[in-house]
């Protein structure tokens, strides 16, 4: 018998800086950004916070949406999976980075006037590849 998995993310958070759109060498589209998530917990005097960053990363026409519509500050839903690349910088020191691939991104809140995108955006329609890690 087969054992399941499933690699799966759904975070609720804050943009940390706007995102930063590029094309790779074969001209994919592809977007960076951070998002921040906080937990609270304790009670009056004894009340802690933690922040979280989280790094995520878009193709494609979800990583144009990105690039184009979201905002620092702005409240966004992601859901995506879980991915982690090795590579050697330029003092050849390995290094590891784990990352959130997103499917699907929805905004929460606009910042500024509100565009007439479509509320959700996801990489359904993209064509399915091969990630470069």
């Amino acid at each position: 018998m087969e054992k399941s998995s499933l690699n799966k993310v759904i975070l609720i958070g804050r943009v940390g800086d706007k995102p930063e759109g590029r094309y790779t060498s074969g001209g994919k589209s592809t977007s960076s950004f951070s998002i921040a998530t906080n937990e609270t917990w304790g009670i009056d005097d004894n009340r802690q916070e933690h922040t979280e960053w989280h790094n995520i990363v878009a193709w494609g026409k979800l990583a144009e949406f990105s690039s184009d519509y979201l905002q620092k500050g702005q409240l966004i839903c992601i859901e995506g999976k879980l991915r982690t690349r090795v590579w050697k910088d330029k003092e050849e020191n390995s290094r590891k980075t784990t990352e959130i691939v997103a499917d699907r991104v929805t905004p929460l809140e606009w910042k500024g006037k509100k565009s007439s995108v479509d509320t959700e955006v996801s990489d359904a329609d993209d064509d399915e590849e091969e990630l470069p890690f």
